[in-house]
């Protein structure tokens, strides 16, 4: 607000008062987290914890309460970056630009523009480009994590069960989704991909980037229903750069710490099976919150066959 009581507007540069970085710092910022869990924590104690047991990073959010879900609050921000030594992340609404510009004010190291939240503009995500600070989006097919990373994403979510359940079919389905888009791809001559980026409604480049690296350009993790060990191995097996884990891993375990010591572990050795094993053991009792309440259903819906 100017001094004579006008509105000034704000321009691109003005928006987040940032020095540019190149894309490539941030993509190289993000890349640091590969072959690592990040763990969701809402309290001091849990980030504390989450550490202990090896998480590459942790994502503070606010504890639930039911309701709009924002931003977490600064206080508990600087509260558990005075406490922890790994990498803090924290999440904005989608297209909430301002609550970018506070979380990258507080000196979070990454952002996450999440759908987790509840979405403060339909239609628009954020410039990511206008902040010092590497973004991550979630996505659920390969059309949608280009357009996020055109839009500035380092790093790539791709997003299954947002409930906290601990059904990981969504994810699975999602992961296989994107995964399976980037084999397609990969078969295609060089005439047919200008037809494949426009019917998958991503930026013709970076499909060719795609398919020139036969990956994501960017690092790619995986989010939802993830609380075992072997669900951990599963997305690493399939593909993925590393993990979320949410914070249903403190609210319904008797031993977290056994747990997520349990998941970095089978991130970081997915192709041992002697290491899974070890890791898998005991934790049935540990897992009773977790059990999801659902009707099954036979396949292809033969009921009594």
């Amino acid at each position: 607000m100017a001094e004579d009581g006008t509105v000034t507007l704000y321009n691109n540069t003005v928006v987040t008062d940032a020095k540019k970085i190149p894309f490539s710092v941030k993509s190289g910022l993000a890349q640091m987290l590969r072959g690592g869990a990040i763990v969701e924590a809402s309290t001091l104690n849990q980030a504390i914890l989450a550490e202990e047991a090896g998480a590459c990073c942790l994502v503070i959010s606010e504890p639930n309460r039911g309701g709009i879900s924002r931003m977490p609050d600064p206080s508990i921000i600087k509260e558990i970056k005075r406490a922890v030594s790994i990498p803090v992340m924290a999440r904005s609404r989608v297209g909430h630009f301002v609550e970018a510009q506070i979380l990258e004010r507080v000196g979070v190291e990454y952002i996450d523009e999440s759908e987790v939240l509840a979405i403060a503009d339909e239609d628009n995500f954020i410039n990511k480009h206008n902040f010092r600070c590497p973004f991550i989006c979630g996505c659920r097919n390969l059309g949608e994590a280009l357009r996020r990373v055109r839009e500035g994403a380092a790093m790539i979510r791709t997003q299954g069960d947002l409930l906290g359940t601990g059904n990981i079919a969504e994810t699975v389905k999602n992961v296989r989704s994107v995964m399976g888009e980037i084999r397609i791809l990969n078969n295609m001559d060089e005439d047919e991909v200008f037809a494949f980026a426009k019917k998958i409604a991503a930026p013709y480049d970076l499909v060719a980037q795609t398919k020139q690296m036969g990956r994501l350009p960017v690092v790619h993790f995986a989010a939802g229903g993830i609380v075992t060990p072997a669900d951990a191995a599963l997305m690493m097996q399939l593909g993925c750069d590393g993990i979320f884990v949410g914070s249903e891993v403190f609210e319904n375990c008797l031993d977290p710490y056994k747990r997520l010591r349990g998941i970095v572990e089978a991130v970081r050795h997915y192709n041992d099976p002697h290491v899974l094993v070890e890791n898998s053991c005991g934790l049935e009792e540990e897992m009773a919150g977790l059990n999801v309440s659902e009707e099954r259903m036979e396949p292809f819906g033969e009921e009594g066959a």
